[in-house]
């Protein structure tokens, strides 16, 4: 009995350990990087005929150098999304010692 109550503690103490270290825990857009570089989207000509407006938001994963390495769009109208990406790519972060998150949210207007 002893022994099973120790090993229950042991595993409760290492759980809450670990829960609470900051560095094992993934970078999340609370983090931000600084920009050093932007670059506007082109409103694609088809959006724009057709009176499309609104934000596309997206997360995505910068490498060390401060380059987009992957981008996933995580809302906004479809018609948008791809100019969205296009332009995040350009996009220049500062260094880092480590790949992180940023979430971005890009918005278009007439």
């Amino acid at each position: 009995m002893k022994n099973r109550l120790a090993l229950a503690l042991f595993v409760l103490f290492s759980i809450l350990t670990l829960a609470h270290n900051p560095a094992l825990a993934q970078d999340s857009s609370e983090i931000s990087r600084k920009v050093v570089a932007r670059v506007a989207p082109q409103y694609p000509n088809i959006a724009r005929a057709m009176n499309i407006q609104g934000s596309v938001k997206a997360d995505v994963l910068v490498a060390a150098n401060g380059t987009a390495k992957s981008i996933e769009v995580k809302g906004g109208h479809p018609l948008l999304g791809q100019s969205a990406q296009d332009a995040l790519r350009q996009w220049k972060w500062e260094p880092a010692s480590h790949e992180t998150h940023e979430i971005v949210e890009l918005k278009f207007k007439l």
